[in-house]
């Protein structure tokens, strides 16, 4: 009996997602006896950490054909076919076309297929109904960004800027919702850019106001934004539409000025502090999320300490810190850098300066309601992302009230206050 193919996923939301596509396209095609590996580009250390479990894989599936896909793949295809372990090499368009999947199960098919990402002007037609957990969905609106910041290698493996069109993100999120989810969460890689090249050009603020119009979806929830991009009629759904989860992840990416515009990012520190600000006045209940890079070149000791400072001045919750990593063909990998061991030192500070932020969340939370969305009989999440746990099973998938009882390590305990 054939068996079906291994499939190894890096990286972003996003990436999961394909991997899901990925997993219905070689099925459907009848490709048998694989290994698909999904790498991701974002640091040197993901691309790293790709080709060590490509090495892995082989060992492990020694008669395997090894396939290998992804941005890492997509921006250096030609290092990950010498690589003796890897017999195939597919770029990020083709990953997601029937026709890749059918040859590389008849055989019939060249070594490398990539094609120029840059090219690509729509998003796949490939929609995955369902991936995530049984409570919460993941739907991809966006693909590719138009930006080109100085660290940032992803545009080249993603390609331009593409939307999916809101009538056929509405027709998705009804089908999930009729099979019983209760959150979606948008994805993109420039999410904040969605519509720009589609007719009359719409705003993400629009397509969100349209979901929440036009389909029942209890929660709504908006993966990581670009917050100088964020449209009135989105600050509309944040003060009025209590379905619009209170908790968004921002590419902030540093605290000092100077460093943004090395960065080439498109705000400021002050832009930061304000969109939080008027967040907050909207939605006294918003928590931030935010990607931030610890040792960037040029980056002083004054430099860092407007990052750490961001932290408390924007009252961040969830940290996503990044050691620079210089990535080849970026202007940034050109530019003075930090010496490595003063760039893992501060990556290390900002991490406990977040692993704080945490703390003092959780605790202000004791005593408090929430409706806690539940992924496992014993685990779930408030509308802001805090994981809570409990001692007794409740409904997989479902939606409980409950009262916060009290904390242990980085999750809050709770009990129903209601039957469930």
């Amino acid at each position: 009996m054939a068996e079906a193919p291994i499939l190894s996923n890096h990286g972003c939301r996003l990436n999961a997602y394909e991997v899901e596509a990925m997993r219905d396209l070689a099925t459907t095609a009848g490709l048998s006896n694989a290994v698909i590996v999904n790498t991701c580009a974002v640091t040197a250390e993901a691309v790293r950490k790709g080709r060590q479990d490509i090495r892995r894989l082989r060992r492990e599936n020694p008669e395997a054909r090894i396939v290998v896909t992804g941005c890492a793949a997509q921006t250096d295809p030609d290092s990950f076919a010498a690589m003796p372990e890897v017999d195939t090499v597919i770029g990020n368009t083709e990953k997601m076309q029937a026709a890749t999947w059918a040859g590389l199960a008849t055989g019939n098919t060249e070594p490398v297929q990539v094609d120029d990402i840059m090219s690509v002007t729509e998003t796949a037609g490939h929609l995955i109904d369902g991936f995530g957990t049984r409570s919460r969905a993941y739907v991809q609106v966006q693909n590719g960004c138009d930006h080109r910041c100085t660290f940032c290698i992803i545009p080249y493996g993603r390609g331009n800027s593409r939307s999916v069109p809101a009538g056929v993100v509405v027709e998705q999120i009804t089908r999930l919702v009729d099979r019983g989810f209760n959150e979606i969460v948008l994805t993109g890689v420039d999410l904040t850019s969605w519509g720009a090249d589609l007719p009359g050009a719409p705003r993400l603020g629009d397509l969100v106001a349209r979901i929440l119009k036009l389909t029942t979806v209890p929660r709504l929830r908006i993966s990581s934004i670009d917050s100088i991009e964020v449209d009135d009629a989105l600050m509309r759904c944040i003060a009025d539409e209590e379905r619009l989860m209170p908790h968004l992840h921002l590419s902030l990416q540093h605290g000092a000025d100077l460093i943004l515009k090395r960065m080439k990012r498109r705000h400021l520190r002050g832009d930061a502090i304000a969109f939080v600000e008027q967040a907050r006045k909207l939605r006294p209940d918003m928590t931030f999320g935010a990607d931030i890079i610890a040792g960037f070149p040029t980056e002083t000791e004054a430099h860092f300490a407007d990052s750490l400072r961001l932290v408390e001045d924007c009252d961040l919750t969830w940290l996503h810190v990044f050691p620079y990593s210089a990535r080849t063909g970026t202007p940034a990998a050109r530019m003075p850098a930090v010496d490595g061991r003063l760039v893992k030192q501060r990556a290390a500070r900002l991490r406990a300066a977040g692993d704080a932020a945490v703390e003092r969340h959780l605790t202000a939370q004791i005593g408090r309601p929430h409706n806690v969305l539940m992924e496992t009989p014993r685990m779930g999440r408030t509308a802001q992302f805090a994981e809570v746990t409990f001692d007794s099973d409740q409904p997989e998938g479902a939606i409980v009230q409950s009262q916060i009882t009290g904390r242990a390590d980085r999750c809050l305990r709770a009990v129903p206050s209601s039957p469930s």
